[in-house]
């Protein structure tokens, strides 16, 4: 054998051990096959914008959400509660939303969207809760409205909002909230509870409770 035709036989050895080199690499970095856009694929809070839904949730004004269909994207649609408690939707117009769960909502637009597509597969994200808030008002440092969107005690939205200030009257606070369509008051003593004593005082605040700091 002449030296050219070893030197290109050699040339074409290395080139072939170069492609089987590359062979893992290519299998790497070849895209997964699971389509995320399939029922059941989940959306990381983090990046997703979702938020952490308390478990007596039901849709208010202002609230944010995602309304997705599977496979349906001219349907699907990030949308805001209206004060009439409605979202609109495209080609489905309006639908009601104030008052449900996020399951129910689903479901009601499942049913509006099966009379334009068959078997539609629905998810509703809750993306900004807006509805849920409390209030506090009078001899505080920061007085007004505080988003709800976790469990809160009143010592716990007291510190929120800056503490009471010098001139309260740090034992007649009160909370005021609306039971079966009547309002009721709450003392809460700002001196004992923060010295631990008579805790149950200390109550879990509810969407729309006003915390009132007398002077």
């Amino acid at each position: 054998m002449n030296a050219y035709a070893s030197f290109r036989n050699w040339g074409l050895a290395a080139a072939l051990l170069g492609c089987l080199t590359l062979l893992p690499t290519a299998a790497a970095q070849t895209p997964s096959a699971q389509d995320s856009s399939a029922p059941g694929a989940q959306s990381s809070p983090g990046n997703g914008g979702t938020v952490t839904v308390p478990p007596d949730y039901v849709i208010g004004t202002d609230d944010v959400l995602t309304i997705v269909f599977w496979r349906e994207k001219d349907l699907s649609a990030e949308v805001v509660v209206r004060p009439d408690g409605k979202v609109s939707l495209p080609l489905l117009n309006e639908v009601p939303a104030a008052g449900l769960t996020p399951e129910q909502l689903r479901l009601e637009v499942t049913e509006a969207a099966a009379q334009l597509i068959e078997e539609p597969t629905v998810t509703v994200i809750v993306k900004q809760i807006n509805s849920r808030k409390v209030f506090i008002t009078g001899q505080i440092a920061k007085p007004g409205p505080y988003p709800l969107g976790a469990p809160t005690t009143v010592l716990q939205l007291i510190s929120m909002a800056g503490g009471v200030l010098d001139f309260a009257d740090s034992k007649n606070i009160s909370i005021v909230r609306v039971e079966k369509g009547q309002p009721v008051s709450y003392r809460f003593n700002y001196n004992d509870v923060s010295r631990g004593k008579k805790l149950e005082q200390n109550i879990l605040l509810k969407p729309n409770d006003t915390i009132v700091v007398p002077d």
